[in-house]
């Protein structure tokens, strides 16, 4: 980096404390590296006069939510929006005031109820789904964990009974349905048109068919109460992400719509990202960092999964979604490539591709 004695000690000093307070923790560096190990590769394929540049992104504008961070939105979740709605489900169940609902016996035990009708269902292994019920122990049955959403006949059906035994009652259904996600970035993956096929598909398709056929395979009991609610929450989701998110499922309304579900659909979120966050928001503001991106850039990234989110070059992340953020447990591919891709190069369409070394590793997960 051609730093002279003064500035070393400063970024040394800078980075030791980071890599102990923050990035030091992520889940996906190879044995034996860590934070500074990783930066130190990672810059080396960069030419000199280029480093600055890569350094002072790293410096400067990136986003890493560590497990401090992740762990505070699960906690929120059950007293923050779930609790909430179940609150505002009763109080016009009962035509009372929110404010009179804890104060008013019956509505109390219509709470009670109406929380063990509360089903939460993972919709990957971001959904922290042990993390939710070791926060809400004594409130929250086990029973009412699903760590995915796509459930054979027979899993469904100890869902129900288990619910009818503890309540006490031989017709009880659910009435409250959690879909949990860590991270949504562009929204596709949760639900999308496919235009091949001319349908909708994504995790909100796959989530109806696993329930329309769990009514099929039980003789046309339904497992939901005629008036349930889908409550869909992510603990983090972008601005453009999150708007895009709600907008089609509006659209796709009147091709969901069949017996036994519900059009009653609640979005929420733990955070939402500022809508300036990506790097290429701002036009001028991340103009030499960027061309880096396209400069660094190896074909082989793309795959039909990427593909889905509209742009062939991922030089700025999946969908173009140019981020500067990590997560603790993973890097989403809506960030920008250079910080998570990892290839070896090579000519790739008559173009002789640069290896591309990672920053912080990604997992690849599909759905």
């Amino acid at each position: 980096m051609a730093w002279d004695d003064d500035q070393a000690r400063k970024e040394f000093s800078w980075l030791r404390l980071m890599a102990r307070l923050k990035y030091d923790g992520y889940r996906d560096f190879q044995a034996g590296m860590r934070f500074i190990e990783s930066l130190a590769t990672w810059l080396q394929q960069f030419g000199t006069a280029e480093r600055p540049t890569a350094y002072d992104f790293v410096r400067r504008s990136l986003i890493y939510v560590g497990p401090g961070e992740m762990n505070r939105l699960v906690e929120q979740f059950f007293p923050s929006v779930v609790r909430e709605r179940i609150i505002s489900m009763v109080a016009k169940e009962r035509s009372i005031p929110r404010y009179r609902v804890l104060a008013d016996i019956e509505a109390s035990a219509a709470i009670d109820r109406l929380r063990r009708q509360t089903l939460f269902m993972g919709l990957s292994d971001g959904a922290r789904i042990d993390g939710i019920r070791h926060n809400n122990v004594g409130v929250l049955n086990n029973e009412q964990f699903v760590l995915a959403t796509q459930l054979d006949k027979d899993k469904w059906q100890d869902l129900i009974d288990k619910l009818r035994k503890e309540l006490k009652d031989p017709e009880a259904q659910f009435r409250l349905v959690c879909l949990i996600d860590d991270f949504v970035g562009t929204g596709t993956s949760f639900l999308r048109y496919n235009t091949e096929k001319g349908k909708w598909t994504g995790k909100l398709c796959k989530f109806k068919d696993s329930l329309d056929g769990a009514v099929k395979q039980l003789a046309g009991k339904h497992v939901f109460a005629p008036d349930w609610q889908l409550c869909v929450h992510h603990y983090i989701g972008t601005s453009a992400g999150s708007q895009a998110m709600i907008a089609r499922a509006g659209e796709a309304v009147a091709s969901f719509k069949s017996d036994g579900w519900t059009e009653n659909i609640n979005f929420s979120f733990g955070t939402v990202l500022p809508d300036d966050l990506p790097i290429d928001k701002v036009p001028g503001r991340y103009a030499d960092f960027i061309e880096l991106t396209q400069r660094y850039y190896d074909p082989i990234i793309r795959t039909e999964h990427t593909d889905v989110g509209g742009e062939t070059h991922l030089g700025l992340g999946y969908g173009k979604c140019a981020l500067p953020l990590v997560l603790d447990h993973n890097t989403p591919n809506n960030s920008v490539a250079l910080l998570w891709a990892e290839t070896e190069g090579g000519a790739r369409d008559g173009v002789n591709a640069p290896p591309m070394r990672p920053l912080f590793r990604r997992r690849q997960r599909h759905s």
